[in-house]
C-alpha cells in the first residue's frame, strides 16, 4: 500500500497529491481497476448446455413462425 506522511507545514491537497502520485506510481490502482468487474469463465459442460438450449429455443420460435402461431 502507498504511503505518504504529512510533512511539517504541508497542505493537505500537496499531501494528496503526493499520495495518488505515488499510488499510480506503485500499479495498485491500475491492478484494482483491471479486476473490478472480472468475471469467471462458465465451465465447457454449462457453455456447452447454454449453447444447446439457444438453439431448440431458435428452431422452435422458427417452427412456429413457420407453421403460422407466432407473428413476427
Amino acid at each position: 500500500m502507498a504511503e505518504a506522511k504529512r510533512k511539517k507545514n504541508e497542505t493537505f491537497e500537496s499531501l494528496l497529491r503526493r499520495f495518488n502520485k505515488k499510488l499510480m506510481q506503485s500499479g495498485k490502482l491500475l491492478q484494482a481497476k483491471k479486476i473490478r468487474y472480472l468475471t469467471k469463465e462458465p465451465n465447457k459442460n454449462l457453455s456447452k448446455d447454454l449453447a444447446l438450449r439457444r438453439k431448440r429455443i431458435k428452431e422452435k420460435r422458427d417452427y412456429l413462425k413457420k407453421i403460422g402461431k407466432l407473428e413476427d
